[in-house]
C-alpha cells in the first residue's frame, strides 16, 4: 500500500475496478464506492468503528467484494489549512492499513464535505433521525465525487 497523488489514480487501476471513498470519524466510517465508469459516487452503509484489525478486515471485504483499485480518503484540514489531531489520525490510519492491503490510498481535501453532504440530505427531506445514521456515507460520497471529478477534468 503506496499513498499516491490524484494524478495517478488511473495508473494503478485494472479494467472494471472502482475507486472507494472514506470518510474517517472517531465513531464511524463513511464509506462511498464509484461506479465502474468512475463517474458516479454512491454511498455505502456507515460502518461503526471498534478496534482498528476488525476495521481493517471490514473494509478489505467491502474493497474485495466491491472490487477496489484505489481509496479515497479525506483529509480533515482545518478551515486554514493547516493540519491538527484529526489529520494526524487519518495518516496513522492510512500508515496501519499497510499492513493489510497493498491497495493506493489518495488524500483528498474534505473541508465542508459534511456540511455539504448535510446540505444535500435537507433538500431531499431526509428526516433527523436518518440524516445522523447516513451522514458520514454522504460525506464519503461527496468526498468521493469530487475526486471522480477532478480524475474527469484530467483526462479530457
Amino acid at each position: 500500500m503506496t499513498v499516491i497523488n490524484i494524478n495517478e489514480i488511473m495508473t494503478h487501476l485494472l479494467p472494471g475496478q472502482t475507486i472507494a471513498g472514506l470518510d474517517l470519524g472517531t465513531k464511524t466510517i463513511g464509506i462511498a464506492i464509484s461506479d465502474m465508469g468512475l463517474t458516479v459516487s454512491n454511498p455505502r452503509p456507515v460502518l461503526q468503528r471498534k478496534k482498528f484489525t476488525e476495521d481493517a478486515h471490514r473494509l478489505i471485504k467491502i474493497f474485495d467484494h466491491e472490487n477496489v483499485g484505489v481509496i479515497v480518503i479525506g483529509l480533515p484540514l482545518n478551515m486554514n489549512g493547516s493540519s491538527g489531531s484529526r489529520v494526524q489520525a487519518t495518516r496513522a490510519f492510512v500508515s496501519n492499513m499497510k499492513a493489510y492491503t497493498k491497495i493506493p490510498f489518495v488524500f483528498w481535501d474534505e473541508r465542508l464535505s459534511t456540511i455539504a453532504a448535510e446540505r444535500s440530505l435537507l433538500e431531499m427531506n431526509v428526516s433527523r433521525i436518518k440524516r445522523a445514521r447516513r451522514i458520514d456515507s454522504a460525506a464519503a460520497a461527496f468526498i468521493l465525487q469530487g475526486a471522480l471529478n477532478r480524475i474527469e477534468n484530467l483526462h479530457s
